[in-house]
Formats: structure tokens, C-alpha cells, sequence
């Protein structure tokens, strides 16, 4: 029984030694952007040994692609839950506010995720990594918006288009926001960009459409 129990302390430990390590490198990778980081100086951050590096990881790239699924893993399961909480009828403007509201909360996410995309662009395995995310947050979308009774505008197709342009419009919204780092601004007109996608000439298009 002791041994057991001292199996379970250094568990523990390692489990929170290894959570630290993703949160200390979270935050260098984001100040300095990954391929200007050493192992050192995730360890310095963290407050560990290189020891206690190599007991978790065995390079700084795969710490990067563990951290990366962490955070990505988290804000999907964040948007299914922002998109679970309306009943069969959809209200759209309250579900965007709360899908922004997880998409855009954290700027070092942001430059993160894009040090990433950098890296699946060039290697096939990283892109494969990056694509299961990505279609895994188009799932969440599509399904919800599969089960509304919501009608979608007839231009985007069906629930699976719709949440194509839903990302798509993250992505440009994003992308200025990296540069000119207006959060509310950026949240805003995601905001209204989602709102008028799902939303303008939804009704008249899809009862046309259906006739």
C-alpha cells in the first residue's frame, strides 16, 4: 500500500510538473514566438531543471504540440459549450456573443496558434494536427446549427457551409486583430460579421428555397 501511495504522489507530481511546464511555455512561446525559444528558458520560466524537462518531454517541439491540442482541446470543448445553452430555437445574436467571447478572449493564444500554422505549412504531420482542430470546432458549429430550427441563409448551403464561413470569418477577423491588438473592437465585428452571415435573408431564402 505504501508503495502505491507513493506512486500516486509522484503521479501527481509529474502531472503538475508537466502542466507547469505547458503553462510557463505558453507564456515564453507567446512573448517570443516558438523557434526563438530554448529549452532553458522554459525550464527558467517554469522554475524546473532540464531534468524535469526531459521527464516530460523529449524536444520543445513536442512540448509545443502538446501545448497547442491543450489550448485547442479547450476552446472547442468551450464553443460546444457556448453553443449548447439555446433550446431548439437558436437565438443567434446570444450564441455569437458567447462563441466571441471564447474565440477572442486571449491575444497570446492568437500569436501561439499562428506560430503553429507557420510550422503546418511546411510539415504535413503538423498540418494534419492543426486540420483535426480546426474541423473539429466546424463540427461543433455545424451540428448545433444542424439541430436549430433556425433557417440558415440559402447561400451558405447547409449547417456544414455555414460553419465553413463561420471560421472563415475568424480567420480574417483574427488576423487583424494580431496586428492592431483591439480586442473589443475585433469582438465586435466578429460579432456583427457572424450575426449577418447567419442570419440576413435567412428566413425569405430558405422558405423560398424549400418551396
Amino acid at each position: 500500500m505504501a508503495v502505491e501511495g507513493t506512486e500516486r504522489r509522484v503521479t501527481r507530481r509529474r502531472q503538475r510538473t508537466r502542466a507547469n511546464l505547458l503553462d510557463a511555455a505558453f507564456t515564453v512561446f507567446a512573448a517570443k514566438g516558438f523557434g526563438r525559444v530554448s529549452i532553458e528558458e522554459v525550464c527558467e520560466a517554469a522554475g524546473y531543471s532540464r531534468g524535469a524537462f526531459y521527464s516530460n518531454f523529449d524536444t520543445l517541439d513536442e512540448l509545443f504540440f502538446a501545448l497547442y491540442r491543450e489550448r485547442a482541446e479547450l476552446i472547442a470543448d468551450q464553443v460546444t459549450g457556448a453553443l449548447a445553452l439555446d433550446g431548439p430555437d437558436l437565438d443567434v445574436p446570444a450564441a455569437v456573443d458567447r462563441v466571441t467571447d471564447v474565440l477572442l478572449l486571449d491575444l497570446d493564444w492568437l500569436l501561439v496558434k499562428t506560430d503553429f500554422l507557420v510550422h503546418a505549412a511546411r510539415d504535413a504531420a503538423v498540418a494534419r494536427t492543426l486540420l483535426e482542430h480546426r474541423a473539429r470546432l466546424r463540427r461543433a458549429v455545424a451540428d448545433r446549427l444542424a439541430r436549430a430550427r433556425t433557417p440558415l441563409p440559402a447561400v451558405l448551403g447547409d449547417a456544414v457551409g455555414a460553419a465553413h464561413a463561420v471560421v472563415a470569418a475568424y480567420d480574417g477577423v483574427t488576423t487583424r486583430l494580431l496586428l492592431d491588438k483591439d480586442v473589443e473592437g475585433a469582438r465586435a465585428w466578429l460579432g456583427q460579421l457572424l450575426t449577418a452571415l447567419l442570419t440576413d435573408g435567412g428566413g425569405t431564402a430558405r422558405a423560398s428555397q424549400e418551396d
